[in-house]
């Protein structure tokens, strides 16, 4: 991963997007992605589109979803305490004693997650599960009054912590699900216009994943494709408290992870493993027995159908602020992909 890779990827990760609200990151995405693209588009939704060699009849889509999980401002109490609803799913346990940013009309405003003190605690709260019900946004203000004058009922947030370098090719995040999915489409957007192409590749910033696979619905039946690949982020299972019986055995920095399952293209799926292998491309694979929760889902249902196809990056801890991922294995996904398609021919048919 060059210089600039490494730098765009840790602005992307940093920029808010939760699901809904996506145009900070989706705006970084559509200038790093511009100098490559035949052309760049957008739709009513959010989605962000770009296209290289456009006259191709054969279309191909990758799509990696630019959203990420959050919070939402629903009730301001008298003395200007904010409650909130998630976007998305995650653990309400792990929101205590965070950082946040609230994204408003008028900018950013900076807040911290309250929660009753421990030792004010009886020994039965101390034994209750944490809900959003009994944890708070502290902005700084006194009253309901001085508090709607800052932020709103509807504004987003997201956890504020920062990209952080681990040992040897780990990173340290919130939202590399699935924005390191994206950075993975925009670098192979970029790698293959160099390349000569057989067909049309539609890569996709999509919208709205986590809270049903909106975006992934909307772009798949704009864009219509033949064939096409999502790019998302999947369970490690090389950390304490897994089950590989249940997830599958997914580690960090062993590569790609191929799917196979009703929601994988058996065409698609033979030829992933030919060029995987034939480029020495280490890689893990998984078995799904039915739809994923992924953007393929959605692609592989749009319209009459597309072939679909699913790579990963392993990811541990997910939906929390401190997801860990390898930058050996973008790297990885990224050359995968990008031989695939530069190696694909003008028309293959994938039917069974």
């Amino acid at each position: 991963m060059n210089k600039q890779a490494q730098e765009f990827l840790t602005e992307l990760l940093a920029a808010p997007s939760p699901s809904g609200f996506e145009q900070p990151a989706a705006k970084l995405w559509r200038d790093y992605v511009k100098p490559y693209a035949d052309e760049l588009t957008g739709d009513v939704h959010g989605n962000s589109i770009a296209v290289l060699n456009p006259n191709a009849d054969f279309k191909f889509m990758l799509a990696g979803h630019i959203d990420e999980i959050g919070l939402m401002i629903t009730h301001i109490d008298d003395k200007g305490y904010i409650y909130t609803a998630q976007i998305g799913g995650m653990d309400p346990a792990l929101l205590i004693g965070q950082r946040v940013r609230v994204m408003t009309q008028k900018g950013e405003v900076f807040g911290v997650i309250g929660r009753k003190a421990i030792h004010q605690m009886t020994p039965e709260e101390r034994k209750k599960n944490v809900d959003m019900d009994n944890i708070w946004i502290d902005i700084g203000c006194d009253s309901k009054k001085a508090t709607e004058k800052r932020v709103a009922i509807g504004d987003p947030m997201v956890v504020d912590v920062a990209c952080r370098k681990l040992n040897g090719d780990k990173i340290v995040s919130r939202a590399t699900d699935d924005k390191a999915g994206a950075f993975v489409v925009a670098e192979v957007m970029r790698l293959l216009s160099r390349r000569k192409l057989n067909l049309c590749v539609m890569g996709v910033a999509t919208v709205q994943e986590e809270i049903g696979l909106r975006g992934a619905i909307t772009s798949s039946y704009n864009v219509n494709p033949d064939a096409g690949i999502a790019v998302d982020v999947t369970f490690a299972s090389d950390h304490p408290d897994t089950n590989p019986k249940k997830t599958g055995e997914v580690k960090l920095g062993k590569g790609p992870v191929l799917h196979r399952g009703p929601n994988i293209n058996p065409v698609m799926e033979k030829e992933l493993f030919k060029v995987a292998k034939a480029k020495k491309i280490a890689y893990q694979v998984t078995g799904d027995p039915r739809g994923t929760g992924t953007d393929a889902n959605a692609m592989q249902l749009a319209r009459g159908g597309a072939a679909a196809g699913l790579i990963s990056i392993p990811n541990r801890y997910m939906h929390t602020p401190v997801e860990v991922i390898s930058t050996k294995d973008l790297d990885n996904v990224i050359k995968l992909i990008v031989e695939y398609i530069a190696a694909h021919p003008a028309k293959r048919d994938y039917r069974p």
